[in-house]
């Protein structure tokens, strides 16, 4: 069994048990949380489909730990101008264990 959920502008397809990095959810660690927005749940050949979202879906998860990612380095040259920008920029994100998957 797994689902198709939509978080912090992306998609993800998660299975139960599964840990997964998202976008910076505010909450506590060790805390659980709730995907409202489900965009499919397949069971073998049992496939629910949401337009766009699965009325009655819910895919429940426990707040592992929030972090940070690497720098990712951004760097503007342009030649024979004098001319060079550097920036950096780290991520911050959320980790979850995904603890059920319901489709009502």
């Amino acid at each position: 069994m797994y689902a198709v959920i939509k978080t912090g502008g992306k998609q993800y397809r998660v299975t139960e048990g599964e840990t997964l990095k998202v976008e910076k959810i505010v909450a506590e660690e060790g805390g659980s949380i709730d995907f409202d927005e489900v965009l499919l749940v397949t069971d073998g050949d049992n496939v629910k489909i949401g337009a766009p979202f699965l009325a009655g879906g819910k895919v429940s998860a426990t707040v592992k730990s929030h972090g940070r990612g690497e720098k990712i380095k951004i760097v503007k040259f342009r030649r024979r101008k004098h001319s060079r920008k550097q920036m950096g920029h780290r991520q911050s994100y959320t980790e979850v264990q995904i603890t059920g998957i319901a489709a009502d």
